[in-house]
Formats: C-alpha cells, structure tokens, sequence
C-alpha cells in the first residue's frame, strides 16, 4: 500500500502543530550553523586584517592590547617606545623596512593614524585608488570607507579615553577637543583592504607630532649630514639624500618622540625571530601578532565549544519535545489508525505512515534551518563589520552540513517512538476513543 497519501493527509490536518514543528527544528539547526559559520570568519577576517604586520615591537605591557591598537584600531592609552629603537632599526640589516604607527586623534569619528608612506603603502604593495599617498606635513591619505572627499581639510581632535565615536559622526566630545589651528589636506583614497584601516586616516607621523608640540623627529637642515642617524637609514628612504628628505625614516634619534607601536618587516624569518627575541627585553616587547591570534583563537574556540555543546543540547530538547509533541498528536488521530487495521491496513503501514510524517517535518525543519542560519550567518558578519571594520566572508562549510544532517539523523530515530506506539495500539481500543 502506498502510504503517502496517508501522510499527506495527516500533514494537512496538522494545520498549525506541523508549521511551528519546523520551526522549532529550524531555530535548532540554525544556532548551531551561525555559531560555526561565524566563528570561522571570524577568525579568517582577523588573520586577513594582521597581514601586513610582520612583527610589532611596543613597550612593556599588555601584548593584547598593543594588538588590539596597532592592527585592529581599538584604540587605548598605551606605553610609548624610546625613540631610539627607532635608530637602531634603522641601522639593522636585519630589517627591511620600519615604521613607527602613532594615534591618540580622530576626527568626524574616523582614527587619525600617524605613521609613514612606505607603511601607508604597505611597502609598496598597495596603490591608491584615488590621488596619492602623503609626501608632506599637512597631507592625508583616506581609508576606503572615510566620508571625506580628496581636497576636502580634515581637522583632527583629540581623543578620550574610553570614548568612541561613531565613524562618520561628530560628537560633543570630539567637538569639545579640536586642536585649533592644525589640519590635513586629503590628497589620496587608499583601496578596500577590509580590514579597520578602511576606515582611518593617515598622515605623516612628523605631523602628529608636531600638532602635539613634539617636534617632527628629523634633524635641521644644517645637522643632517653630520647624523650617522639619517646616514644609516637612507637604504630606508627610497633612495632620497638626506637634505632631501622631508618625512618618513630616517628620524633623529635625539629629536624623535616615543610612539606606541612600530611595525617591523624583517628581511627574512631567521631575521624575524632574531628581531623577536631582541626587542623582547631591554625595555620593550616584541611580537608576532599570529602568537597572539593564536591565543585568541584558542579562547574564542573554547567559548564556541561551549555554544556548540549548549546548541546541541538545545536541539536534543527540542527534538525530544517535537517527539512528545507528536505522540500527543498520534493520541488523537488513534481512532483513524484503528479504522485502517480495521478495514486491513496492516500494522506496519500505520507505522511507515507515521514514521514518514515525522520524518518529513524534520527534514523540512533541517532544510529551513540552513536557509535560516545562512540569513542569521551573513546578518551577524554585517553587524561585526559594521563594529569592528573586518571583512568577514561567512560560508557554510561541511561541518555545518554534518551538523544538520545529523541532527536529522537524531530526529528520524526519535520519531520510531510514536511511530512505535501507534504500531503497538490495539484496534479495539483505538475505535472506542
């Protein structure tokens, strides 16, 4: 006997309980897919966003929260670096190129990053997509997502601690802390890196410097010369003699300011972890922001273990509830099961119908389930993005999948319980109910 037009009928007349069981195994399915999915972007658009930074060297402290500032523009007060750390980088044939990164103002919400061209140009890897990079004080370049147009003045104020803006908007803190006088000519757009720099904007570091009354860091015209400083660092310098120079490195180590953070590119990995272990005493500490990110990562999969553990336990209970759910429904449709044993049916088509009917509404539950955790995966990544900057690029991956069809798997067992009950029911009883 063919027990589908059975199962059709019985799926019909579950008006309301058949709609709100799929979406109970929906909900289920898709907590356990946006948990993974959003994870594993998560840490794909981290690691993407700390690329360009080879190494980081900073003052003793917290080598988190240097992370945090120096690649991810989560911004806080932090321990600034001698200035002449500066130097010897700048005399290490070790390194092949160094760039100090300073920050402390935003303006209109955005971060002003100090730093220099080669950096800004990620060490020429990087082409603006509009205009150019900063060759002089008073010039900025802007981030893919910064609202302001090239040639437009950018009037940096100084930023709060604990305070953040908006991106794009100008608060009354920020209002309340401009520094009069001072400001920057866009003059470039870089391109979409996806990552927190799309939306800061960058200026020579001489020129937050000097805003902030510390000087530009580079020697007079008559002292130049004479520096083995600048001598040192013209290999650094695209090739510029020193009294041509105007901004970037070579800094006087007797001029420049401390900064929060450099970014090293060391010329090879042997360099790199010799670099490493350098400047992780004397004073400062130093870092591969993927040591750090793998701590992080460990952290954030132990947490998304947890929810795993919890979304599973959670759709076990609702699995269990749709089975009872569906064995109070099986009490009510006894009577039809008994008139079909009664008229010949035999017991095992009153059980395939009613295992095929539960099975049913879980699979379809399953089915919506991933539409929905795809829609809840990518709505999280926009609101991550939208708070962090990062580029995430949420995909359903085979683990997902596994998850789904397992707990479809789960659930097609668990309907053998009602489906066992009405094959068990005798028929007399069922056609006095």
């Amino acid at each position: 006997m063919n027990p589908w037009p059975m199962v059709l009928a019985d799926l019909r007349a579950l008006r309301w309980t058949a709609p709100a069981i799929m979406l109970l195994v929906a909900l289920a399915v898709a907590t356990g897919i946006a948990i993974g999915a959003q994870e594993r972007a998560l840490r794909q658009g981290s690691a993407r966003a700390a690329d360009d930074f080879d190494l980081i060297i900073g003052a003793p402290g917290s080598q988190t929260q240097l992370l945090m500032s120096a690649v991810y523009l989560q911004l806080e007060a932090l321990p600034l670096v001698d200035g002449q750390v500066l130097k010897a980088l700048a005399q290490d044939e070790r390194v092949g190129n160094f760039a100090p990164v300073a920050f402390g103002d935003v303006s209109r919400g955005y971060p002003v990053i100090g730093t220099t061209t080669d950096f800004a140009g990620r060490w020429g890897r990087i082409k603006t997509s509009e205009g150019r990079l900063f060759s002089a004080e008073g010039e900025a370049v802007l981030g893919a997502d910064v609202v302001y147009r090239l040639g437009d003045t950018i009037e940096p104020s100084h930023g709060v601690a604990g305070h953040a803006p908006k991106p794009g908007q100008v608060d009354e803190e920020e209002l309340g802390h401009k520094h009069e006088g001072h400001g920057y000519t866009a003059v470039g757009r870089l391109p979409r890196l996806g990552s927190p720099w799309d939306r800061a904007i960058l200026v020579p570091i001489e020129s937050v410097w000097e805003i902030h009354g510390l000087g530009n860091g580079h020697a007079t015209e008559e002292a130049r010369s004479d520096s083995p400083f600048w001598q040192a660092g013209s290999n650094i310098n695209d090739g510029r003699r020193p009294e041509e120079a105007r901004i970037g490195p070579p800094f006087d180590a007797k001029r420049v300011p401390g900064v929060p953070a450099i970014v090293v590119k060391p010329k090879s990995v042997a360099g790199a972890y010799a670099l490493r272990a350098q400047y992780r005493q004397g004073g400062t500490m130093a870092f591969f922001p993927a040591e750090v990110l793998v701590s992080l990562y460990g952290a954030l999969g132990d947490m998304r273990d947890i929810l795993v553990v919890a979304s599973a336990s959670n759709a076990v209970l609702i699995l269990a509830s749709v089975v009872l759910l569906l064995i109070a429904v099986n009490g009510l449709r006894r009577r039809r099961y008994a008139t079909l044993r009664a008229l010949g049916a035999p017991r095992s088509y009153v059980l395939l119908v009613t295992w095929i009917g539960t099975i049913v509404l879980i699979a379809a539950g399953c089915l919506a389930g991933l539409l929905l955790g795809v829609i809840a995966t990518h709505a999280i990544s926009g609101l991550v993005a939208a708070r962090t900057g990062l580029s995430l690029s949420p995909a359903i991956g085979a683990g997902e999948l596994t998850q789904a069809g397992l707990l479809c798997v789960v659930g097609s067992l668990l309907a053998l319980l009602p489906a066992a009950i009405s094959y068990r029911s005798p028929i007399i009883q069922g056609l006095r109910d």
